[in-house]
Protein backbone atom coordinates (compact mmCIF):
# COMPACT_ATOMS: atom_id res chain seq x y z
CA UNK A 1 0.00 0.00 0.00
CA UNK A 2 1.70 3.21 -1.17
CA UNK A 3 1.20 6.34 -3.24
CA UNK A 4 3.94 7.49 -5.60
CA UNK A 5 4.88 11.06 -6.55
CA UNK A 6 7.05 12.27 -9.42
CA UNK A 7 7.61 15.65 -11.08
CA UNK A 8 9.91 17.56 -13.37
CA UNK A 9 10.65 14.72 -15.75
CA UNK A 10 11.14 17.22 -18.60
CA UNK A 11 10.84 14.41 -21.14
CA UNK A 12 12.50 15.47 -24.38
CA UNK A 13 13.91 13.88 -27.51
CA UNK A 14 17.37 15.09 -26.47
CA UNK A 15 17.31 12.73 -23.46
CA UNK A 16 15.93 9.43 -24.81
CA UNK A 17 17.36 7.49 -21.88
CA UNK A 18 15.10 9.36 -19.48
CA UNK A 19 12.03 8.64 -21.57
CA UNK A 20 13.00 4.97 -21.53
CA UNK A 21 13.53 5.08 -17.76
CA UNK A 22 10.08 6.63 -17.36
CA UNK A 23 8.46 3.91 -19.48
CA UNK A 24 10.32 1.14 -17.64
CA UNK A 25 9.36 2.51 -14.25
CA UNK A 26 5.69 2.85 -15.14
CA UNK A 27 5.67 -0.73 -16.44
CA UNK A 28 7.24 -2.11 -13.26
CA UNK A 29 5.80 -3.65 -10.12
CA UNK A 30 6.40 -0.54 -7.99
CA UNK A 31 3.89 1.49 -9.99
CA UNK A 32 1.51 -1.32 -10.94
CA UNK A 33 1.16 -2.27 -7.28
CA UNK A 34 0.63 1.28 -6.01
CA UNK A 35 -2.56 2.88 -4.76
CA UNK A 36 -1.98 5.90 -7.01
CA UNK A 37 0.62 7.69 -9.12
CA UNK A 38 0.85 11.47 -8.94
CA UNK A 39 2.69 13.55 -11.57
CA UNK A 40 3.09 17.08 -10.21
CA UNK A 41 3.98 18.98 -13.36
CA UNK A 42 6.64 19.41 -16.03
CA UNK A 43 6.12 15.93 -17.41
CA UNK A 44 7.67 17.15 -20.66
CA UNK A 45 10.18 19.84 -21.55
CA UNK A 46 7.58 21.72 -23.56
CA UNK A 47 3.91 21.08 -24.31
CA UNK A 48 2.61 22.77 -27.44
CA UNK A 49 -0.95 21.43 -27.38
CA UNK A 50 -2.94 18.22 -27.23
CA UNK A 51 -2.86 18.03 -31.04
CA UNK A 52 0.93 17.62 -31.15
CA UNK A 53 1.59 14.80 -33.64
CA UNK A 54 5.14 14.02 -32.46
CA UNK A 55 6.10 10.57 -31.17
CA UNK A 56 7.00 11.63 -27.62
CA UNK A 57 3.44 12.60 -26.60
CA UNK A 58 2.17 9.30 -28.01
CA UNK A 59 4.76 7.31 -26.03
CA UNK A 60 3.95 9.26 -22.89
CA UNK A 61 0.22 8.65 -23.31
CA UNK A 62 0.73 4.91 -23.85
CA UNK A 63 2.82 4.63 -20.69
CA UNK A 64 0.40 6.45 -18.40
CA UNK A 65 -2.69 4.89 -19.96
CA UNK A 66 -1.30 1.42 -19.32
CA UNK A 67 -0.95 2.28 -15.63
CA UNK A 68 -4.55 3.49 -15.44
CA UNK A 69 -5.76 0.41 -17.35
CA UNK A 70 -3.94 -1.74 -14.78
CA UNK A 71 -6.18 -0.23 -12.10
CA UNK A 72 -3.86 2.45 -10.70
CA UNK A 73 -5.20 6.04 -10.81
CA UNK A 74 -2.80 8.49 -12.46
CA UNK A 75 -3.19 12.08 -11.28
CA UNK A 76 -1.64 14.94 -13.23
CA UNK A 77 -1.06 18.55 -12.17
CA UNK A 78 0.25 21.00 -14.76
CA UNK A 79 3.63 22.66 -14.30
CA UNK A 80 5.19 25.66 -15.98
CA UNK A 81 6.25 23.59 -19.01
CA UNK A 82 3.00 21.73 -19.69
CA UNK A 83 0.20 24.07 -18.59
CA UNK A 84 -1.31 23.83 -22.10
CA UNK A 85 -2.05 20.13 -21.55
CA UNK A 86 -5.82 19.72 -21.68
CA UNK A 87 -8.75 17.35 -21.49
CA UNK A 88 -8.17 15.71 -24.87
CA UNK A 89 -4.70 14.44 -24.01
CA UNK A 90 -5.76 13.58 -20.47
CA UNK A 91 -8.48 11.32 -21.87
CA UNK A 92 -6.05 9.55 -24.22
CA UNK A 93 -3.44 9.18 -21.51
CA UNK A 94 -5.75 8.04 -18.72
CA UNK A 95 -4.94 11.05 -16.56
CA UNK A 96 -7.10 12.62 -13.88
CA UNK A 97 -6.34 16.33 -13.92
CA UNK A 98 -5.74 18.14 -10.64
CA UNK A 99 -5.79 21.86 -9.95
CA UNK A 100 -2.60 23.32 -8.49
CA UNK A 101 -3.21 23.54 -4.76
CA UNK A 102 -5.32 20.39 -4.45
CA UNK A 103 -5.50 18.71 -1.03
CA UNK A 104 -5.59 14.90 -0.91
CA UNK A 105 -5.85 12.76 2.20
CA UNK A 106 -2.87 10.39 2.19
CA UNK A 107 -3.47 7.60 4.69
CA UNK A 108 -4.99 9.98 7.21
CA UNK A 109 -2.76 13.02 6.55
CA UNK A 110 -4.31 15.87 4.53
CA UNK A 111 -1.58 16.91 2.08
CA UNK A 112 -1.33 19.98 -0.12
CA UNK A 113 -0.14 19.17 -3.65
CA UNK A 114 1.44 21.88 -5.81
CA UNK A 115 3.81 22.14 -8.74
CA UNK A 116 5.68 24.74 -6.71
CA UNK A 117 6.37 27.60 -9.10
CA UNK A 118 3.70 29.84 -7.60
CA UNK A 119 5.60 29.66 -4.30
CA UNK A 120 8.72 31.27 -5.83
CA UNK A 121 7.41 34.77 -5.16
CA UNK A 122 10.86 36.39 -4.93
CA UNK A 123 11.30 35.79 -8.66
CA UNK A 124 9.09 38.69 -9.71
CA UNK A 125 10.13 38.47 -13.37
CA UNK A 126 9.02 34.86 -13.61
CA UNK A 127 5.76 35.52 -11.77
CA UNK A 128 4.89 38.32 -14.19
CA UNK A 129 5.45 36.01 -17.16
CA UNK A 130 3.45 33.27 -15.46
CA UNK A 131 0.44 35.52 -14.95
CA UNK A 132 0.49 36.52 -18.62
CA UNK A 133 0.75 33.05 -20.15
CA UNK A 134 -1.90 31.52 -17.91
CA UNK A 135 -4.70 33.78 -19.18
CA UNK A 136 -7.39 32.13 -21.35
CA UNK A 137 -6.72 34.72 -24.06
CA UNK A 138 -3.00 33.88 -24.31
CA UNK A 139 -3.65 30.16 -24.34
CA UNK A 140 -6.30 30.47 -27.05
CA UNK A 141 -4.04 32.62 -29.20
CA UNK A 142 -1.14 30.18 -28.96
CA UNK A 143 -3.22 27.06 -29.54
CA UNK A 144 -4.67 28.65 -32.69
CA UNK A 145 -1.18 28.84 -34.21
CA UNK A 146 0.11 26.12 -36.59
CA UNK A 147 2.14 23.35 -34.95
CA UNK A 148 5.40 24.49 -36.49
CA UNK A 149 4.90 28.00 -35.15
CA UNK A 150 4.16 26.60 -31.69
CA UNK A 151 7.30 24.47 -31.82
CA UNK A 152 9.34 27.57 -32.64
CA UNK A 153 7.65 29.48 -29.81
CA UNK A 154 8.41 26.66 -27.36
CA UNK A 155 12.07 26.58 -28.44
CA UNK A 156 12.35 30.32 -27.86
CA UNK A 157 10.66 30.00 -24.48
CA UNK A 158 13.19 27.34 -23.42
CA UNK A 159 16.02 29.60 -24.57
CA UNK A 160 14.61 32.53 -22.62
CA UNK A 161 14.14 30.33 -19.55
CA UNK A 162 17.77 29.20 -19.63
CA UNK A 163 18.91 32.81 -19.93
CA UNK A 164 16.74 33.86 -16.99
CA UNK A 165 17.97 30.96 -14.87
CA UNK A 166 21.59 31.76 -15.66
CA UNK A 167 21.18 35.41 -14.73
CA UNK A 168 19.15 34.93 -11.52
CA UNK A 169 20.43 34.01 -8.07
CA UNK A 170 19.40 30.53 -6.96
CA UNK A 171 17.91 31.83 -3.73
CA UNK A 172 15.53 34.06 -5.69
CA UNK A 173 14.29 31.09 -7.72
CA UNK A 174 13.61 28.98 -4.63
CA UNK A 175 10.32 28.97 -2.75
CA UNK A 176 9.56 31.81 -0.36
CA UNK A 177 9.06 30.63 3.23
CA UNK A 178 6.19 33.04 3.84
CA UNK A 179 4.46 31.91 0.64
CA UNK A 180 4.79 28.29 1.78
CA UNK A 181 3.35 29.06 5.20
CA UNK A 182 0.50 31.08 3.71
CA UNK A 183 -0.43 28.31 1.27
CA UNK A 184 -0.41 25.67 4.00
CA UNK A 185 -2.45 27.82 6.37
CA UNK A 186 -5.02 28.51 3.66
CA UNK A 187 -5.29 24.79 2.89
CA UNK A 188 -5.36 23.88 6.59
CA UNK A 189 -2.61 21.28 6.29
CA UNK A 190 0.69 20.38 7.91
CA UNK A 191 2.22 18.69 4.87
CA UNK A 192 3.07 20.05 1.42
CA UNK A 193 4.48 18.15 -1.58
CA UNK A 194 5.80 20.05 -4.59
CA UNK A 195 8.36 20.02 -7.37
CA UNK A 196 9.68 22.75 -9.67
CA UNK A 197 12.84 23.75 -7.79
CA UNK A 198 14.73 20.50 -8.53
CA UNK A 199 16.02 20.41 -4.94
CA UNK A 200 14.80 17.09 -3.50
CA UNK A 201 14.58 17.21 0.27
CA UNK A 202 12.30 16.77 3.24
CA UNK A 203 12.02 19.97 5.25
CA UNK A 204 10.48 20.01 8.71
CA UNK A 205 9.72 23.35 10.33
CA UNK A 206 7.47 25.08 12.82
CA UNK A 207 4.12 26.32 11.52
CA UNK A 208 2.05 28.11 14.11
CA UNK A 209 3.44 25.99 16.93
CA UNK A 210 3.11 22.67 15.12
CA UNK A 211 5.70 20.64 13.21
CA UNK A 212 5.04 20.95 9.49
CA UNK A 213 6.57 19.12 6.55
CA UNK A 214 7.51 20.28 3.05
CA UNK A 215 8.66 17.57 0.65
CA UNK A 216 10.41 18.62 -2.55
CA UNK A 217 10.48 16.19 -5.46
CA UNK A 218 13.61 15.76 -7.57
CA UNK A 219 13.95 16.23 -11.32
CA UNK A 220 14.60 13.56 -13.96
CA UNK A 221 17.32 15.22 -16.01
CA UNK A 222 19.99 12.59 -15.36
CA UNK A 223 18.17 10.07 -13.17
CA UNK A 224 14.73 9.40 -11.77
CA UNK A 225 13.34 10.67 -8.48
CA UNK A 226 10.34 9.18 -6.69
CA UNK A 227 8.59 9.92 -3.42
CA UNK A 228 6.86 6.89 -1.91
CA UNK A 229 4.31 7.46 0.85
CA UNK A 230 2.78 4.59 2.80
CA UNK A 231 0.91 4.58 6.10
CA UNK A 232 3.33 6.04 8.63
CA UNK A 233 6.33 6.23 6.28
CA UNK A 234 7.71 8.23 3.39
CA UNK A 235 10.86 7.86 1.30
CA UNK A 236 12.57 9.88 -1.42
CA UNK A 237 14.53 7.58 -3.71
CA UNK A 238 16.62 7.75 -6.87
CA UNK A 239 16.05 5.66 -10.01
CA UNK A 240 18.74 4.79 -12.52
CA UNK A 241 18.44 3.06 -15.88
Amino acid sequence: MSSLFIADLHLDDSRPQITSLFEQYLAGDDVRGADALYILGDLVEAWIGDDDDAELPRRTARATRAVRDAGVPVYFMAGNRDFLLGDAFAERAGLTLLEDGTVHDLYGTPTLLMHGDVLCTDDVTYQAVRRNVRTPEWKAQVLAMPLDARRALAAQARKDSRAHTGATQETIMDVNAQAVAQAMRKAGVGRLIHGHTHRPAIHRFDLDGQTAERIVLGDWYEQGSVLRIAPGTLQLSVLRD
